[in-house]
């Protein structure tokens, strides 16, 4: 089978706790990567779910890398014509910027499923009929 690699990271902090929206961004890349390996195994493809940490200093060193999701080796935002953004955050962050990912008009702090299994729809699509 060929291998469809979904990376996702985020802050975890010296508790083992992370922001509102990067937890609600690891629920819906469970559920997306769950939709995509139904879906794709029948193409042959397999989904593979990466899950990274960043520790606290490497989320100072650089906080819009947190909450970051790769589909394939490209960045989410890519297969989606979207922007990272950012805005204040809570929790594990502190008051610090966080990703945001916008899409047209919309801006999501919480990464939906949605948008995920989209990407990964497309990422898919390119590994069976690869361009020339």
């Amino acid at each position: 089978m060929t291998e469809l690699k979904i990376t996702w990271q985020r802050l975890v902090d010296d508790r083992d706790q992370t922001c509102d929206r990067c937890a609600g961004t690891g629920e819906a890349i469970q559920a997306a990567v769950e939709m995509l390996r139904e879906a794709l195994a029948k193409l042959g493809i397999e989904v593979v779910a990466e899950m990274k940490t960043l520790s606290k200093a490497e989320f100072m060193q650089a906080p819009l890398e947190s909450n970051r999701v790769w589909i394939g080796d490209r960045p989410l935002e890519e297969w989606l014509g979207a922007e990272a953004g950012q805005n204040r955050c809570c929790g594990a962050c502190g008051e610090h910027e966080c990703r945001t990912v916008t899409v047209g008009d919309q801006r999501y702090e919480v990464i939906p499923r949605e948008l995920i299994v989209k990407a990964g729809l497309m990422a898919a699509a390119q590994m069976v009929n690869p361009p020339r």
